[in-house]
């Protein structure tokens, strides 16, 4: 007999997201808050009436893709552009300090860093790496809302999240591909690097191609399912022939279809079926998973540490970052103080590691902490520095 017991778990997934997400978008938090919540409440931490299964797991892994795909199609190569050094000096420096200190900070609580194995380490880096991701969209909205978006600091805030996310992605490739200790580092660079040129070549194809059909076809249905079929495509050759990261796959498709006249009409289609059922699945599935009633006193006092030090280094990177391109202190605060969020990117990194088993799944639990966490404090802290000093910003 057909099981359908999954209907009624993506009724309650979908309904319990919707409301936690509207309820924390009217406290001006992100959606991404209320999902994470909503995952909670279901999940066996509260109400225990939805778990983890197989069907909810490859739900998620689309909902993953999907959020790569639409991160990849809103990358703004012309902002980058537009503040250049800065946001390359904000953006090194505010995944430097943060991979370092997630590296201390994890050493310290674990197993230590005198005579640790390659796993261990592996392990310790990991923890570094999520904390190198930046929510852009958190930022974004915190800075539309308060119409300092076009400022020099929001510009450059704004370029240095999303190269945060690069430098991210690129790092989960490599840590994913050197976790067999059997593999040589040399040719896990070659493969990542063969990855990147094989996604150039096939990206120009399809860039004539919608080139193509953009000048045929126009708004068509057709056009966002070829970009899907593209992205899967990517999707499946990274992993299958390269062994990078599948969501590396789906960002970069999203770039190069970021690159062509109809991106907007193909990012407003994929907006619908991700936002309506594959991201809040996601979304929900990470707090569903994350075992906040079995933390114990050890991980509650990791997770404080883990959240201030995840703070604080992408505060001074980002900041010292600002200083060394030019910028004021009260500028330089502002870069800082907004490259802070985290948000998708950060729990995607985490939720790969856990399913490749570069770390266990108890670090779920500091991660989605942090990610609320940081929500609440990102916007409270940007409006704060914009309110403060009212007159000492410039448009650009």
């Amino acid at each position: 007999m057909l099981e359908y017991g999954f209907f009624l778990d993506l009724a309650i997934i979908l309904l319990c997201t919707k409301l936690f997400g509207t309820v924390t978008r009217k406290i001006q938090l992100p959606a991404v808050v209320g999902a994470l919540l909503a995952g909670f409440v279901i999940g066996p931490n509260l109400l225990n009436i939805v778990h983890e299964t197989e069907f909810i797991d490859k739900m998620a892994e689309l909902g993953v893709i999907f959020i790569m795909f639409m991160a990849g199609m809103e990358t703004d190569l012309e902002k980058i552009k537009q503040t250049g050094k800065a946001s390359l000096l904000v953006a090194f420096l505010g995944v430097l300090f943060p991979l370092i200190g997630g590296v201390i900070v994890t050493g310290f609580f674990s197993h230590g860093f005198r005579g640790i194995s390659q796993e261990q380490l592996l392990e310790y880096i990991f923890i570094g790496v999520i904390l190198m991701a930046t929510s852009v969209t958190i930022s974004v909205e915190t800075l539309r809302e308060t119409g300092r978006l076009n400022t020099k600091s929001g510009t450059t805030i704004v370029g240095a999240a999303l190269i945060d996310d690069i430098f991210g992605i690129v790092a989960l490739t490599v840590l994913m591909s050197v976790k067999d200790s059997s593999t040589h580092i040399l040719i896990v660079l070659l493969k990542i690097v063969g990855f990147f040129v094989f996604a150039g070549v096939c990206g120009y194809g399809f860039y004539l191609l919608f080139k193509y059909f953009s000048k045929k076809y126009g708004e068509r249905r057709r056009v966002p399912i070829y970009s899907l079929v593209f992205c899967l495509l990517l999707s499946y050759s990274a992993e299958h022939f390269f062994g990078v990261a599948d969501i590396t796959g789906a960002y970069l498709a999203g770039a190069i279809i970021s690159s062509i006249t109809l991106c907007e009409y193909v990012n407003k289609k994929m907006e619908v079926t991700s936002y309506m059922l594959f991201a809040p699945i996601f979304f929900a599935s990470i707090g569903i998973k994350a075992a906040i009633h079995h933390i114990d006193l050890h991980m509650a006092i990791f997770a404080s540490v883990l959240i201030a030090v995840a703070l604080l280094t992408k505060v001074a990177g980002g900041g010292i970052g600002a200083k060394m391109a030019g910028y004021n202190k009260v500028e330089a605060l502002r870069c800082g103080v907004g490259m802070m969020a985290r948000g998708e990117v950060a729990l995607i990194v985490v939720d790969r590691g856990v399913s490749a088993g570069l770390v266990p799944d108890s670090y779920l639990t500091p991660i989605v902490l942090l990610v609320i966490a940081s929500s609440l404090l990102t916007p409270a802290l940007l409006k704060w520095t914009y309110k403060k000093h009212a007159l000492d910003y410039e448009y650009v």
